[in-house]
């Protein structure tokens, strides 16, 4: 027999997000479910090819697939906002190309183009939270091995914020980063945050578990606590035009 049905305007009727996340990356997907866990909003994902061990030439040789990836979101509709879900990668590669590269994947006004897109990442992001927050002096938690974290930190101080204390897992390896306990970046946040004045602390890595200890965090250290998946889903939706109340998600959601 023959079905009659109506149509609508699908699952993301108030925004549609897309999400370019790295094949390493154990942690974000499993975050944003929560964070972007809010009526007619749709989450669309794709995977990036990325190295195991994180540094400045694997974070670079991404570069040549992000067009690939985000060729590979839904192409039946326009997308409000398309994440690229690295920090340590928008860094390397800079925020200028990872949007260049987007939007050259699709250019055309046809449906499923990014040219009218807002781009995102989650350095991108993270300043836009400090400057929300007033924050202008933050301590600063990495898993990086050295010259990764030294790029970040040259750009955010390029951005006009000051690194008033840092720490460091040295960890390069992306299967060890999204297994570092929530319990020690909970405790490397309260070492940094009270190493020196601050106005907030930022913890950098989309692989790092940090929703769980978010809030905990931020008590301890009477400190806004941003985090990267925290920072990207809040700039998506902000950027979207959805901004509904989510006190549960730290002091930036509150904002």
């Amino acid at each position: 027999m023959h079905l009659d049905y109506d149509t609508d305007d699908g699952a993301g009727w108030r925004a549609r997000l897309g999400l370019i996340v790295l094949q390493g990356d154990e942690t974000l997907e499993s975050e944003f479910r929560r964070f972007l866990d809010v009526d007619g909003v749709a989450l669309y994902v794709t995977r990036v090819p990325s190295g195991l061990e994180v540094n400045n030439e694997s974070l670079a040789a991404m570069a040549d697939h992000i067009p690939a990836a985000a060729r590979l979101l839904p192409p039946a509709t326009e997308l409000d906002v398309v994440g690229y879900a690295c920090t340590s990668g928008a860094t390397v590669i800079g925020t200028d190309e990872v949007a260049r590269l987007i939007r050259g994947a699709r250019p055309t006004h046809d449906a499923g183009s990014f040219a009218n897109a807002a781009i995102t990442d989650p350095l991108t992001a993270v300043v836009a939270a400090c400057r929300t927050l007033g924050a202008a002096r933050i301590g600063f938690v990495t898993p990086y091995v050295a010259n990764v974290s030294y790029s970040m930190r040259t750009v955010l101080e390029g951005q006009g914020l000051e690194i008033a204390g840092f720490g460091s897992f040295e960890q390069g390896e992306e299967r060890i980063v999204a297994r570092i306990a929530p319990a020690s970046i909970h405790a490397a946040i309260l070492q940094v945050g009270r190493a020196a004045p601050c106005d907030a602390v930022f913890v950098s890595c989309t692989n790092a578990r940090t929703l769980d200890i978010l809030d905990a965090a931020e008590s301890d250290l009477g400190l806004p606590v941003v985090s990267s998946n925290q920072a990207l889903a809040w700039h998506m939706l902000r950027s979207a035009g959805i901004d509904d109340p989510r006190p549960d998600l730290g002091r930036l959601f509150r904002a």
